[in-house]
């Protein structure tokens, strides 16, 4: 199964919404999602701060900032 990396941090309104379209694209796309809080690490927040929310997988940048279901969509399919 295909993992998505999903970086953020609490309090991020622009996060929020970003996970909400991930899950979107969930439902219509199977992949396991794991939540990343880049605060808990300094190296993924030096990284990420100015970029969250931030959508990886198989260690390529899919998406960050504003989020949208389309490209995720399309990225994620088989």
């Amino acid at each position: 199964m295909k993992t998505v990396n999903f970086y953020s941090r609490p309090n991020c309104h622009l996060c929020e919404e970003g996970l909400l379209t991930l899950k979107l694209v969930q439902e219509d796309c199977t992949f396991e999602l794991n939540i990343i809080n880049i605060e808990e690490n300094d190296a993924l927040h030096e990284k990420y701060m100015l970029m969250i929310p931030v959508v990886t997988y198989e260690g390529r940048i899919l998406q960050y900032g504003m989020l949208d279901y389309v490209t995720l969509f399309e990225a994620l399919q088989p």
